[in-house]
């Protein structure tokens, strides 16, 4: 198997692991699927594209993840999104931080998860440098997504969040996600708000891929 994986001392790095699928083998190809946290050790060479495995093992096994479909859902929308957002190839030890907690928070968590996607993506603009900036008031009204601040003007272009929308967002910027839950959105607040997020990050992140798991997210939320 050609695998992704995020490190916390490389940052982003491709892996060959062979033989995982042999009965004999000592890496099973069930430790390498999406999500998996892993503790290993592997050769690093900077000229060389793809390394190889040395030692790997589970480093946190889910206990919830994998039978509950809601938080496989929003797994998978996180998974996707950062593997689709984080490009570097150095240590970033915060963002490995940030995103080994979310992982393990979303299994181990008794709230509801349905918020915690939106809060993740807000958290991992942080690391990506365009957090929303600005306060939401009476004043400032509106969510301008291009700009990436609350704004009072009449926005001359439709990448916008209306006044409803921008309250939302400015609660889910209040609060840390591990809380998210607090929030309380119907399935049409949540829809709205996520699609407008996916457009924010398509307005400042250059080749922004298409994103496929929220479509499944938001079935299974419904």
């Amino acid at each position: 198997m050609i695998v992704d994986i995020y490190t916390e001392e490389k940052g982003l790095r491709k892996f060959i692991v062979n033989g995982v699928r042999s009965k004999k083998a000592k890496t099973k190809a069930s430790m390498l699927q999406v999500m998996s946290i892993l503790d290993m050790v592997a050769f690093d060479r900077e000229d060389k594209e793809l390394n190889r495995m040395k030692e790997i093992k589970s480093a946190f096994i889910y206990q919830q993840i994998p039978f509950n479909i809601i938080k496989g859902a929003i797994g998978l929308f996180i998974a996707e999104v950062a593997r689709k957002t984080i490009r570097e190839k150095e240590e970033n030890q915060v963002l490995f931080q940030y995103l080994f907690d979310t992982f393990t928070f979303l299994d181990q968590t008794d709230h509801s998860p349905s918020n915690l996607h939106i809060s993740f993506l807000l958290g991992l603009s942080s690391f990506l440098g365009f957090i929303p900036g600005g306060d939401y008031s009476a004043e400032t009204p509106y969510f301008d997504l291009k700009e990436g601040v609350f704004t009072n003007e009449m926005i001359g272009h439709p990448h916008f969040m209306d006044e409803h929308q921008s309250i939302l967002l400015y609660q889910f910027l209040q609060l840390p996600l591990e809380v998210c839950h607090q929030i309380a959105l119907n399935r049409k607040e949540r829809k709205r708000l996520l699609q407008g997020l996916i457009e924010y990050f398509q307005l400042h992140i250059d080749n922004f891929p298409t994103i496929n798991a929220h479509l499944i997210l938001q079935e299974v939320l419904s």
